[in-house]
């Protein structure tokens, strides 16, 4: 029967290992190297997000002005220049917080911890909605040169995306960015191409261009009135938001990058802003040099109708053959775009978790060495969504706009607040309080915008769903201060365990007695212990009431967990083993200076019952009368929020242990 289930295991460690990839070792000082995207991959697996926009975001905007269409060229540079205010922006939250974080760290940083998290839950919904609704475009972008007969297939197809790259980084960041690359290249080059072409091919019109921008500005003011006009103007502007909706990327995905991480993350942002100003303007204004309104096909993106205008000319094959690679790389791009959700998300959910906001276990890395609960619950929740929304990327365009701007809005007051705050200091506070003063305006006119004119539309849904998160994480939050008090109660055990008995004999002179009258085959106490506090001591005192003088040998073993908190290099996680191998020598202090004999083990690692189960068994076999010990909050009221919020990792230890025909007692400790 063992065997079956080990050869059970034995296969499905197998599949895992072929479908996932083989565990990565956290001790490899390559492996933050291995792990790292330099400025070019980094714009690939993050920039994409921003880039990816321009099959929207400035579709969008100029659907948005109706027959006045030539009012666009207001509206491409609005964008442009709001691109690079922004970008701007970014780039000093970047280098005041190196580590990453993005908006949640700022706003809970220069603002307060609850802003911060109402940010950080904007951003997970804003992250999963950028995995649906770049997945969904890229589909449509799929679709459109397809035969209409196959649209019933879209959905599917979507769906089966956002699990293939979940699977993709459930392997780890590199090997789902590096093959992205020729994708990302053959977009750029083939819409600058086209950009460059439309304006080089229509140079000698510009002219004409310019008085037709006169008279429909006339038509607008004669038609409209001129408040009306700028209204238009401002609406259009407006509905371009998803234009933007990558830059936050780079700042959040700090932790990603290769060092020096502020000079490659400003590198990756110049990369950003460049290309999206550069594409999102463009195109824009390609499209009344082509009048792409007047062509629009049913089924057809507006990219499609401006690249098939554009190509008219030059012959059935060759205009073929570029419209298709075109497409295929716009969608393609959009799959690359959802990266960005994949990178940013769980991050986001891992620094949230680390405060306490969201349940801890979505900070635990995978042996693979990603935040994989985060990676699986924005897979799944993204498919969820898919499936509900039919894949509609105008539905969806509507949900994603408006919460990343509540992110850009708080990031950037909060970084107006902390240079009004160091306004009296020598550094040059006036220029960098203008640049995000000007960011917050912008964002904060896009987001009342949004809300306002989309709300009726679905936006009410965003901001409901936003609420539900923000909520649940009032309640996790309240949770976890509501234990760590009730384990405050057994702080005094620390206390006490840590007051030195006086008239002891010298430390080396007992350590020594110890060693050469120790016996191995006596009673051994083996205690799993996860730092000295009053939890390992609660666990460690029933013990010595309950047996009394039985145990003669004491045993402590602690796993120091590598989570996204402390997963930043080499040196963390050699200040997390220390940490870790000091915790438990004051348990053996402690037990040694009341006359008895005790050994500490330690390890680290990212899965606690795998280093368990490696030590365990050497133990045993030092020590064969040895029986383990391990601690378990016991709530007065058990619930779903208590199993969900607490991992119960002794009751994986003692599956694990049993499997091995290893007994392990457990101890409860009632919290009330």
């Amino acid at each position: 029967m063992n065997e079956n289930k080990q050869e059970d295991q034995s296969i499905t460690q197998r599949l895992r290992t072929f479908i996932i990839g083989a565990a990565r070792s956290p001790r490899d000082r390559s492996v933050f190297h291995k792990l790292s995207l330099i400025a070019f991959f980094a714009w690939v697996g993050l920039g994409a997000d921003g880039l990816s926009s321009s099959c929207y975001g400035p579709p969008e905007a100029f659907l948005a002005l109706g027959h006045h269409f030539y009012l666009g060229i207001f509206v491409a540079l609005g964008t442009a220049i709001t691109i690079f205010v922004i970008s701007a922006g970014y780039s000093q939250v970047i280098e005041l917080f190196p580590y990453g974080g993005g908006g949640y760290l700022v706003a809970s940083k220069l603002l307060s911890p609850r802003l911060g998290m109402v940010s950080g839950s904007a951003l997970i919904i804003d992250y999963t909605l950028t995995i649906t609704v770049s997945i969904a475009s890229g589909a449509d972008a799929v679709f459109s040169f397809l035969p209409y007969a196959w649209q019933p297939y879209k959905v599917p197809f979507a769906v089966v995306t956002v699990l293939v790259l979940t699977l993709m980084n459930l392997r780890g960041v590199k090997e789902s960015v590096l093959p992205l690359v020729p994708i990302f290249l053959i977009f750029f080059f083939t819409h600058a191409f086209a950009i460059i072409y439309s304006l080089a091919s229509n140079w000698t019109g510009l002219p004409v261009l310019v008085d037709k921008t006169a008279l429909d500005i006339a038509a607008a003011r004669s038609e409209l009135g001129t408040v009306g006009m700028l209204i238009l103007i401002l609406r259009a502007y407006s509905m371009g938001a998803g234009t933007y909706t990558g830059i936050e990327a780079v700042s959040n995905g700090l932790p990603i990058l290769r060092e020096p991480r502020v000079q490659t993350a400003r590198r990756t942002m110049r990369y950003m802003s460049f290309s999206l100003a550069f594409t999102a303007t463009g195109l824009m204004i390609a499209y009344f040099l082509y009048y792409v309104t007047q062509h629009q096909q049913a089924g057809k993106t507006l990219n499609a109708v401006l690249f098939s205008q554009l190509t008219a000319n030059w012959g059935s094959t060759p205009g073929y053959i570029f419209v298709l690679v075109t497409l295929i790389s716009e969608a393609a791009i959009l799959f690359v775009a959802a990266q960005t959700g994949f990178l940013g998300g769980p991050r986001v959910m891992a620094n949230m978790a680390q405060d306490r906001w969201l349940p801890s276990r979505l900070a635990m890395l995978s042996d693979r060495l990603v935040t994989q609960n985060g990676i699986l619950l924005m897979g799944v929740s993204s498919a969820v969504l898919m499936l509900f929304t039919r894949g509609s990327v105008a539905f969806l365009i509507v949900l994603y706009s408006i919460n990343v701007f509540i992110t850009f809005v708080l990031s950037q007051l909060g970084m107006v607040r902390h240079w009004w705050n160091r306004r009296k200091m020598a550094a040059p506070w006036r220029k960098n309080f203008l640049i995000n003063g000007s960011g917050m305006c912008l964002a904060a006119f896009i987001l009342v915008s949004m809300a306002t004119l989309k709300f009726y539309e679905g936006g009410w849904i965003t901001l409901l769903i936003t609420g539900t998160v923000v909520t649940l994480s009032l309640l996790i939050k309240r949770h976890y201060n509501h234990t760590t008090r009730l384990l405050g109660r057994l702080d005094g055990l620390v206390k006490a365990a840590s007051f030195p008995d006086v008239g002891q004999i010298p430390k080396v002179e007992r350590d020594q007695k110890l060693e050469e009258t120790f016996d191995l085959q006596a009673k051994t106490a083996v205690f799993f212990v996860n730092g000295f506090n009053g939890l390992g001591l609660h666990t460690l005192f029933n013990a010595i009431r309950l047996f009394g003088t039985v145990f003669k040998n004491f045993v402590f073993i602690q796993i120091g967990a590598i989570d996204a908190g402390n997963f930043k290099g080499t040196e963390e996680v050699n200040n997390l083993t220390e940490h870790v191998k000091a915790e438990v020598g004051r348990y053996v202090e402690l037990m040694r200076r009341n006359g008895y004999y005790a050994e500490g083990h330690s390890s680290v690692g990212t899965d606690i019952v795998d280093e368990i189960s490696k030590i365990a068994p050497e133990i045993l076999q030092r020590f064969p009368n040895a029986i383990f010990f391990g601690g378990q909050l016991v709530f007065q009221k058990d619930s779903l929020l208590t199993r969900i919020l607490h991992n119960h990792v002794v009751f994986a230890v003692q599956r694990r242990l049993y499997h091995q025909g290893i007994p392990l007692v457990i101890l409860p400790i009632r919290v009330t």
